[in-house]
Parts: structure tokens; C-alpha cells; sequence
């Protein structure tokens, strides 16, 4: 057998120490910590009777889709070129839809109508009257005072909006985001 160099058996030597260290630390490791789950307390379950709970409804991605369709359709069908927005109950953008040729600006818009909607529970063309008492409304972020947004409500809470924007006149964009939020009740 041939005669290892100091050289190689320090290398060595070193190697075989770090195996050991790392199998050893290893072994430590991962006995040496509880798992999360079990550092952490149970999770407490409420009585579904439990008054300090509430629920919520949410629109399918299916059912916000068909009521961007919708609304889409109808602008369509009346020859205007608009974006279509449908937003959560939180004002969560869930579907979004820019019709061809619709100006830049309608894509934004669209959204912060359906937000505005939703949020008051209330067509824009209606909050758009606020402002005479309330003018400093407008300047809530991400709302748009401008006809065009349609609230979507189930039991008399809202849990959507819909937004439309694009064509000439806040009417016929209000009117679109109410064929959107009617197709969503068939």
C-alpha cells in the first residue's frame, strides 16, 4: 500500500471530520426543534352559532366573467367601443375586459367605476349627486364619480361591481354595466 503525503492526510483527515460534523449536525438538527405545527397553540374553532362571526357571497369567476360579457356585448350591440370591469366585494379586480378599439383611458376607468359602485352599494349616476353636498368624495383613491358603475348584490348586500367605460355618455356606460349586473340574475 502506498504511503499517503502529510499533505493528503490532512485533506483527508479534514474531510472526515466535516462528514461527521455534518452527519452529526444533521442529526441534532432535526431533532433538536419541534416542527412549527407543534410549536404553535392549536387553532380555536367558533361555534357556528358564534355571534361575533359574519359571512360573506361571492361572485364565481364564472359568474363575473358572464357579467363582463354581458356588458360587453351590449356596448357591442349599440355599436360603442368600451373596457368592462368587475370587481369583488373588496374592490378586487376579478375580470377585466377591453373591447376593441376602446380608448386608453376606458381600461382605468371602468375599474374605479365598479369600485366606486360596490362600495357604496350604489349606481355612480346616483353618487355623482353626492357630490353637491360632499364634493371632497372625488377625493377618496380609487374612486371615479362618473356615471358608468353598477353595484351586483345578493340578499341586499352588495358583492360586486361592475364598471363600464368608453362610450360617449355616462348613461350608456351605466346602461351597459346594468345588462352586465341583469345577465348575472338569470
Amino acid at each position: 500500500m502506498k504511503k499517503l503525503s502529510l499533505r493528503a492526510r490532512v485533506v483527508t483527515g479534514a474531510a472526515a471530520v466535516a462528514l461527521a460534523g455534518a452527519g452529526t449536525f444533521g442529526a441534532v438538527s432535526a431533532t433538536a426543534a419541534p416542527s412549527p405545527a407543534a410549536s404553535q397553540p392549536a387553532a380555536a374553532t367558533a361555534d357556528a352559532g358564534d355571534k361575533n362571526l359574519t359571512r360573506s357571497t361571492h361572485l364565481t369567476i364564472d359568474a363575473a366573467t358572464k357579467g363582463a360579457q354581458a356588458a360587453l356585448d351590449a356596448a357591442e350591440k349599440a355599436g360603442q367601443k368600451v373596457s368592462v370591469a368587475v370587481v369583488d366585494r373588496d374592490g378586487n379586480t376579478l375580470v377585466q375586459l377591453r373591447g376593441d378599439g376602446a380608448g386608453p383611458q376606458s381600461f382605468e376607468s371602468a375599474s374605479k367605476k365598479a369600485y366606486t359602485a360596490v362600495a357604496w352599494n350604489a349606481p355612480t349616476s346616483e353618487l355623482v349627486k353626492r357630490l353637491d353636498q360632499a364634493p371632497t368624495l372625488k377625493d377618496i383613491p380609487g374612486t371615479l364619480f362618473l356615471a358608468g358603475g353598477a353595484p351586483v348584490q345578493a340578499q341586499g348586500a352588495p358583492i360586486a361591481g361592475i364598471g363600464v367605460a368608453g362610450a360617449p355618455s355616462g348613461a350608456a356606460d351605466e346602461q351597459f354595466a346594468q345588462a352586465g349586473a341583469k345577465a348575472l340574475g338569470k
